[in-house]
C-alpha cells in the first residue's frame, strides 16, 4: 500500500511540474492559438545561420559595428533600450500613437487580446531553431557589453537565431495592420525598428533578425487557419471601428 502510495504521489508530482511548464508565457497572460509543436518548424524552410568563419558572416560583423555607432544617438539608443521590453502593455505603447488608439487592456481589450496571444503565438516559431543552433550572441562573441546590460545574464546563453523580440515586435506590426490597414505604413516601420534594436543593443546578428521577418510571416499565416484567432480579429476590427469614431 505504501509502494502504491509513493508511486502515486510521484506520478501526481510529475504531472504537476508539467502542467506548470506548460502554463509558462513569455508574454504575461497570453494564451497562444498554437503550441511550439503545431507551429511550423523553421529548421526544415530555412537554412542554419551563418557560421562565424563564413564570408556570410562578415555583413553580421559590419552591421554589429553599425548597431554600435547608432547608440551615438541618443534618442535611438533609448528607443532601442525600451524596444528590449516584452512587457505587452510597453510594447502596445510603442504603436499606439500609429494606430490612433490608446492600445491597452481596458481601453480596447479585444485588440489587446488578439495582440499578446498573437505575439505568444509567433513567438512559438523561434523556440526549436533556438534550441537547435544555440547560436552566440554579438555581446557574448565579442565579449563586450550591451544597451540593456541587466538582461546580459539571462540570455548569455540562450540562442540568437531567431530574435525572438523581432518576431514579437514584426507580429505587433502586422497584426495592427490588418486591424487599421490605413496605418499599415506607421505600424511597420515601428515594426521594422523593433528588429534593428536588438542588432543595435548588441543582443542578436542581423541574420537572426532577417530571419525572423520571414518567419513571422510564416506564423501569421498559421495563425490566420485558427478559427478562434479569425473570430478575436473580427471583434478587434470592430472595436477599433468604435473607439476610432
Amino acid at each position: 500500500m505504501k509502494r502504491f502510495e509513493t508511486t502515486l504521489f510521484v506520478l501526481m508530482f510529475a504531472l504537476m511540474g508539467t502542467l506548470s511548464a506548460s502554463a509558462e508565457r513569455l508574454i504575461k497572460g497570453a494564451n497562444p492559438y498554437f503550441t511550439v509543436e503545431q507551429m511550423p518548424d523553421m529548421t526544415k524552410w530555412l537554412p542554419a545561420p551563418p557560421s562565424f568563419d563564413s564570408e556570410q558572416f562578415s555583413y553580421d560583423k559590419a552591421q554589429y559595428a553599425w548597431g554600435k555607432s547608432r547608440r551615438e544617438d541618443k534618442a535611438r539608443a533609448a528607443m532601442a533600450i525600451s524596444h528590449a521590453s516584452i512587457d505587452p502593455v510597453v510594447i502596445c505603447s510603442h504603436f499606439s500613437e500609429a494606430f490612433g488608439v490608446d492600445i491597452t487592456p481596458e481601453n480596447t481589450p479585444q485588440i489587446y487580446r488578439l495582440i499578446i496571444d498573437g505575439m505568444e503565438t509567433a513567438n512559438n516559431i523561434t523556440v526549436k531553431p533556438k534550441r537547435q543552433y544555440q547560436r552566440t550572441r554579438p555581446f557574448t562573441y565579442y565579449n563586450e557589453s550591451t544597451l540593456v546590460p541587466d538582461k546580459e545574464d539571462v540570455l548569455r546563453n540562450n540562442g540568437s537565431y531567431p530574435s525572438g523580440h523581432t518576431v514579437i515586435g514584426t507580429t505587433a506590426a502586422l497584426l495592427l495592420s490588418e486591424v487599421n490597414p490605413a496605418a499599415a505604413n506607421e505600424l511597420v516601420k515601428i515594426g521594422y525598428e523593433c528588429g534593428q534594436s536588438r542588432v543595435i543593443t548588441g543582443y542578436h546578428w542581423q541574420s537572426d533578425v532577417d530571419a525572423s521577418r520571414f518567419a513571422t510571416s510564416v506564423a501569421l499565416a498559421k495563425m490566420h487557419t485558427s478559427k478562434r484567432f479569425i473570430k478575436q480579429l473580427a471583434r478587434a476590427k470592430k472595436e477599433f471601428a468604435r473607439k476610432s469614431r
